[in-house]
This record gives structure tokens, sequence and C-alpha cells, in this order.
């Protein structure tokens, strides 16, 4: 009864309350009274919908089988309606009649919660998808960037200090050597696992890590050691890129199959470094090339990496007070044009040219020419160099037993005798060692039968070399190779016995000024003299307050020609002799920092060259000191200083001849400089003490010990 009610209702027009009808009969009224509570509720959503009727009634036309039904019961109702047609049963009532639905129950804050979180994810996954892919994972670099400065900076901020805090979780009861051996293996473990230019930031500062605690002396050491290299694919991606499309058989005429009348490449790499990897290969017409491919992701790295160089350094120059940030720029410019091989062939033809113009340098140090036709903006082809490296003084002191007159393979640029390429050739074709294949020849028949020999060339000839060449592109020319550690230096035998230097890697080069070139070596000159108003004067036009500091740091020895009684002295007159040896340190320090602001005191006067030439030198230091110290580098580079001032083609000739004046006196005053050094020569061969760099190391060692400081040189050892 209630479902033919409610069906009938439908139908009726004009109705206040869709969906129920009700027949004229006993049953009728009966089902009414069952289903007024359903009638209730629907008027009552009824009543907020209609806007016909003054009064909410029940539905005042009723339908029935029975003409006499239906007219009986329309004279008990009040406003009888008309029949909008014949009963259809079955069909279903239009929306607009069905009345306001009820609310759902609605879970508003946990479905909002799960509907953040899920977009949150999202979000998170595209970034994450979108770094690794496109940038090469750079933004995540930087964030762990950030996250270790941070740690690195605020424990330092909280525990570098005479006694340790006493506060759990953040004390630290060993004292400062444990918190700089903790913080050196923070930051050893971010920059190798970040690799690409964090590798290079790391052995820039471990170049330097002689001045550093003995704590990141060791674990920067490691910073040299080869990166992993890309896959032969990656290698091919970025010829293809660079060469228009053309593959790599295309650009350098090779055959990995063993084709007839080509050339063969080396698939694996013989070298791999923080920024590119090098292959070996030999081109149709014979030569030999060392073909040095970018790694990919730099391209894509450096611009996060230079930018997180740049905010942690600002974050460290605001939170330690030290004036860094003003040297970012040239850093990061001078970092930038590293990783532009263009730029590097560029320097190498320049420094070719400089070589072989210059008499005393020409037939003693060797530039590997580039291809120009082979090389890209990534990709960078030069000569083969068969050498050893410098840091392999056994192999190149032991006697040589390669035949009288004759000296190292490719020495002057000869071309290297053949390998058996139809061997070669053959190999390809059988394929059997795949991408592993190694064909360059050894070339080690100066080693003898027994593998025993050496290039038996002395450490004074190479160093005298070095120190020589280094000393031309400061004082001289102007144009400063800045990265000159051991990997970057091959010796060979000349056939006269005398060591020929080869020089690669000429992507981090400095251009000094000319006006800076000439106060640069008026400084040495002074400094040798002990012409402390000299000093002074250039001092104060680079906007350096500490000269006496500076000083130190340029000699890489203490200065002893002070008007208040040398660095040292002076250091240690403010020093209270009652304190701990931890107080101490910590003061020692603590003035080492008002150090830095007095050598950085006029940031815009400051020649930025400084940061780089200062690395050269130390590490020329380092390697005569490796070597035994053959020579005396500081006289060898006080005469280069002095000889560049009347040897100068742009200075009028009467000023070169008052300076040739100056530099005849200037020799006279430096001949006195070799007692001191063949004193300590003479001692280091009766095996009594060290040579002369060691003599001066030691000093500054003592003086660096003062600072808490703890000097090593073994950073090319091993």
């Amino acid at each position: 009864m209630l479902r033919q009610s409610i069906i009938a209702a439908s139908h009726c027009p004009n109705t206040p309350v869709a969906g129920i009808t009700i027949l004229p009969t006993r049953a009728a009224a009966r089902s009414l009274v069952r289903t007024r509570p359903y009638v209730s509720r629907l008027r009552s959503a009824s009543a907020t919908t209609s806007t016909t009727t003054k009064h909410n009634r029940i539905p005042q036309c009723f339908y029935s089988s029975s003409r006499s039904s239906r007219k009986a019961w329309s004279h008990a109702t009040t406003a009888p309606g008309p029949s909008s047609g014949p009963f259809e049963p079955l069909t279903p009532p239009s929306p607009s009649k069905l009345g306001a639905p009820y609310p759902a129950r609605s879970y508003t804050r946990t479905r909002r919660w799960s509907r953040r979180l899920l977009i949150l994810s999202s979000l998170i996954g595209v970034a994450y998808l979108t770094d690794k892919y496109v940038y090469a994972s750079g933004l995540a670099r930087s964030l762990r960037t950030f996250g270790v400065g941070l740690v690195v900076a605020a424990d330092y901020k909280l525990n570098f200090r005479p006694e340790p805090l006493s506060i759990p979780w953040i004390g630290i009861p060993e004292g400062i050597p444990e918190l700089h051996r903790r913080n050196a293996e923070r930051l050893s473990d971010l920059l190798r696992h970040n690799g690409g230019l964090y590798l290079k930031i790391g052995q820039a500062i471990a170049m330097q890590s002689a001045v550093l605690p003995p704590e990141f002396q060791a674990m920067f050491s490691r910073m040299f050691d080869d990166a992993p290299q890309d896959s032969w694919e990656e290698v091919e991606q970025v010829i293809r890129e660079d060469f228009g499309g053309r593959s790599v058989e295309e650009v350098f005429g090779v055959s990995f199959s063993g084709a007839e009348g080509r050339g063969v490449m080396e698939r694996t790499a013989r070298a791999s470094a923080s920024v590119a990897q090098v292959h070996w290969a030999r081109l149709p017409d014979g030569r030999e090339v060392a073909i040095k491919i970018q790694k990919p992701e730099i391209e894509r790295q450096i611009g996060w990496d230079l930018w997180a160089f740049k905010v942690v350094t600002w974050v460290y120059t605001w939170w330690f007070d030290l004036p860094l940030y003003s040297l970012v720029p040239f850093i990061s410019e001078r970092l930038r044009l590293e990783t532009d091989f263009e730029n590097e062939a560029k320097n190498s033809e320049i420094m070719r040219q400089l070589v072989e113009n210059e008499p005393s340098l020409r037939g003693r140090v060797y530039i590997p020419p580039v291809y120009p036709e082979l090389s890209s903006k990534r990709v960078l082809t030069t000569e083969w160099i068969e050498g050893i490296r410098l840091w392999d003084k056994d192999a190149m002191t032991r006697p040589w037993l390669g035949g009288y007159g004759k000296g190292s393979a490719g020495v002057h640029g000869d071309q290297l005798d053949p390998p058996d390429m139809s061997a070669i050739r053959s190999a390809l074709r059988k394929n059997t060692q795949g991408d592993t294949f190694m064909m360059k020849p050894e070339r080690t028949e100066w080693k003898g039968r027994r593998g025993k020999g050496g290039l038996g060339l002395s450490t004074k000839d190479v160093m005298t070399t070095m120190v020589d060449l280094f000393s031309a592109q400061i004082f001289k020319w102007g144009v400063v190779h800045c990265d000159p550690h051991p990997g970057n230096v091959f010796i060979r035998r000349l056939p006269n016995g005398r060591a020929e230097l080869v020089l690669i890697d000429h992507g981090l080069y400095v251009y000094m000024s000319d006006k800076f070139r000439h106060e640069y070596g008026e400084f040495w000159k002074a400094l040798m003299t002990f012409d402390n108003k000299k000093i002074k004067e250039i001092t104060d036009e680079w906007g350096i307050k500490a000269a006496d500091l500076f000083a130190s740091a340029t000699l890489l020895r203490p200065y002893e020609g002070g008007d208040d009684g040398g660095f040292q002295a002076k250091l240690m007159k403010h020093l209270d002799g009652n304190k701990t040896a931890s107080e101490r340190s910590y003061e020692m320090q603590a003035r080492m920092k008002q150090g830095i602001r007095d050598v950085l005191a006029d940031e815009d006067k400051w020649p930025k060259e400084l940061i780089f030439i200062g690395r050269n030198m130390r590490i020329v230091q380092g390697n005569n000191q490796y070597l035994g110290s053959p020579v005396n580098r500081i006289k060898m580079m006080g005469e280069w200083a002095s000889r560049s001032s009347f040897q100068d083609p742009n200075l009028p000739l009467g000023q070169r001849l008052v300076n040739y004046w100056h530099h005849f006196l200037f020799k006279c005053v430096l001949a006195l400089t070799d007692v001191a050094f063949y004193f300590f020569r003479v001692r280091q061969l009766l095996h009594r003490g060290g040579g002369m760099e060691d003599e001066l190391e030691a000093r500054m060692r003592d003086v660096a010990k003062e600072f808490g400081v703890e000097l090593q040189h073994n950073v090319f050892e091993g």
C-alpha cells in the first residue's frame, strides 16, 4: 500500500509534498496511519522547498480505480487538484520532487590531511625525479651541503672553547682534537659523496691541509684518489652532443671492430678525475692522443654547486665574522672556467707560446699541443704523453737502462713508435675482452729486462726547471698555472741526460695585470732585503694591515725583518705564560682569526689573484720539500723577481738600465743566502739534519704550533 501511495503521488500536480498519495479506502486510511511518521518527515522536508502554499498539508489529490470513491474523497479535502494524467505504475518521481537529501556523515579533518599528504608526496616525488634526471641531483647535493655545513658550523660555535661543555650530547669531553676529527670526517664524507666539483674543492683544501689540524690532513689526503669513471654510453652521449650528432667513430676516425685503415680507441679510461676522464686513442694518421671528456653531470651540477658554495660561505662569513664572502665571485669564476675546455685549450696554447719564446726554458719544458679540430667545450684532445709523474721519485732517480744517447719516448714532441696494429685489429674482430680491452703499449724498455731501471735524473735538475718555470709565470709573464700538483707534471729524460718537464691540465689559470705583477716583484725583492718601508707601502696599496703576517705567508717561513723584532716575536709578546696549553692554543687561534681580518682588511683593494698565486707557490714549495729540498727556492724566485724588472720590454730603456743595476746589487745580496743553503745541504748529505726547506719548515712549524696548528707536508706521499 505504501509503495502504491508513493508512486501515485508522483503524478499529482501542484502538490506541496512530493511523493505521498493516500487512497480513499479504509485500507488506505489504515495505511495512512501507519505511514504517518514518514509523511511527517516528508512534510517537514517539503516545508523548506515549497513556496506555493501557506500551510503544508497532506496532498489533496487522490487517485482510485473507482470514480465514486474519488468523488467521495474530494468532498473531504480542502484543496483538490486536477489530475496530471492516467496512472503510470513503476514510474520513478522526478528529482525535483524528492525533497532535500540528508547530509552524509563526513570525516573532514582526516580527508583533508590525507589529501594534503598525497599532494605533498606527489610533489616531492616529481621534484626528486626532476632533480635526478634533469639537474643530475644538483638540488639534493646542495641540500646535503647546507645540512652538513650548518652542523659543522654549530659544532664549532658551541664546542670550540678552552674548556669543553658539560651538556650531554653536545659537549665533547675529549676536547678540541675530537672536535676537529669528527668535523673533518663530516666534510670529507660530504665532498666524496657529492663528487664532481666538490672533489675539486676538496683537492684545493688538501693542498692547504698542511696548515690545518692533523685530523683534517688525514681525511683530506684521500681526495687525490681516482674518481669513479662514467660508462662508455655516457662518453658517447657527450661526444654526440658536442659534435653535432656525429659518433665517436666519425669524429676521431677510429673503429671498434678492427676495420682496416682506421684508428683505435680504448673505451676504458686511463685516468678519471673529479671533472673529466681521459681515454687513449691512436688516430688514422698515426698520432697518439689523450681525449679528455667531461663527465655529463658536471654541466648540470655546476650551477647548483657554485650556488651552494656561495650560500655556505655567506653563512660562515656572518656567523664567524670573517671577511670571506668577498672572495667568492673570483673563486667561482675560476672554477667555472676550469670546466670550460675551450678556455683550457686557449690557456694551453698561450703557455706553449710563452715557453717557446723563453730561451732559458726552451727545450727544458714541454706543453703538449691541443688539436682544436677534435676539441669542443667538453672534449679536449691533446698529444699523448709518455713519462713518469713527479711523485714517483724512485723511478725518477734510478739508473737509466734505456741505452746511451737515447731519451724517453716522445721527447720534444717526437712521434711515438707505433704499436702492433695488426694484432690489435685481430683482437678487436674477435672481441674477446669487450670494453676492457687495453691497446696502448706500455713502452717500458728504459726500465731494462728486470724492470729496475729509472730515468737517471737528479732531483736538483727537476726542481730547478720547475722553480724557473713557475717563477717566469709569476714575475715575467703574469700568466700563472694555479694547479701544479704532482699529478699534473710529467718528467721525461732528454737524449743529453737532462730532465724535461711536461705540464698538463691548463684549466685553472690566473692572468695578472702589469701593475700588479710589478708590485708583486717589488714586494719579493723587499722581502729578501728586509725593506720594511717598501713592504708597508705595497701592503697598504693592497689594503693589508698585517704586513708581517702576510710576508710570512708569502715566503712560507717566518719573516724576521719586521720593525718590531719579527712576526714570531710580536706574536709571542702578548701571550701569558701562566695559562694552560688549551687556553693558550685557544687564544692563539683567536689571534689568527684577527690576523685573517687584518690581511683582508680592505676587501675592495685586496688583489684576488693572491688566492691562487699563493696556492701555486705553496704547491711548488711542497714539491721541493718532497724531493729533498735540492734547490734554494726562495733565492731563485727572488732572482726572477729582480730579473723581470729589467727584462720587461714594456718599460722605457732608461728605466730598464736602472733596474739592471739594482738587479746586480740584489744578486750580490742574495749570494749571502747561498752560505746558509750550502750549510744545510752539507749537513743533509752527512745525515746530520734536513735541507734548507726542512729548516724553514721547522721554523714555520714552531710558529704554527703557537696557533694550535700542526704543519704537515705528506700530502703528496702515497
